[in-house]
């Protein structure tokens, strides 16, 4: 399973830990990706979308259509 948000592209950014000593170690912040049901009234249909939270909070204010001719994305993703 892939982390990355299918509507913004959204994916892991590399980090440090830094101990108390200074020492760095390197890891992946991940984004929050929840699964998320979204009606299409174009489509007269219900798509299952792996999004990030900012990605739900765009497609409430300006649906999902509008989100993502914003953002570039492909509507084919509609289509499974």
């Amino acid at each position: 399973m892939s982390q990355v948000c299918e509507v913004t592209g959204k994916k892991h950014m590399v980090s440090n830990h830094v101990s108390h000593s200074h020492r760095r170690t390197k890891y992946k912040q991940k984004p929050n990706l929840q699964w998320k049901k979204f009606f299409v009234p174009e489509l007269n249909k219900t798509v299952r979308l792996r999004v990030s939270t900012t990605a739900i909070k765009t497609i409430s204010k300006y649906g999902l259509i509008n989100t993502l001719k914003r953002y570039g994305t492909d509507l084919s993703i509609l289509n499974r």
